[in-house]
């Protein structure tokens, strides 16, 4: 069972019944954090002074590709959007982001689990 409280950022509704997120891919708030993650993207882009064109080269995607990155919209293959973060030289920043030991809430439950005998 997955515990949610008030110091995780959660964006989705929970099923109590199963006691579990639900991931609803087509909500407005999740098309909204698309949208907000791609414009950083862009920017990032623009910080470091790099055009559409050259972005897509050095990440050999396509320029359709970077768009549906930049606009939070189509199905970039996670490779193709860590090879953008990585032209962009931010992939160590998002994988960061994501390690929940960097997180006060994921730390704390994972000192828990690892306290109580448990593995990680």
């Amino acid at each position: 069972m997955i515990a949610i409280d008030s110091n995780m950022a959660y964006h989705g509704t929970y099923d109590y019944q199963k006691g579990v997120p639900v991931v609803q891919r087509g909500s407005s708030q999740r098309k909204r954090i698309l949208r907000d993650f791609g414009a950083n993207i862009r920017r990032w882009r623009k910080v470091n002074g790099l055009s559409a064109v050259q972005v897509a080269e050095r990440a050999f995607i396509t320029r359709q590709t970077l768009r549906n990155i930049e606009n939070g919209t189509g199905t970039a293959r996670m490779d193709s959007l860590f090879a953008v973060l990585a032209v962009l030289g931010v992939e160590g920043i998002i994988v960061d982001a994501a390690d929940p030991y960097n997180n006060n809430a994921g730390r704390s439950r994972i000192d828990d689990i690892l306290n109580a005998g448990g593995t990680i």
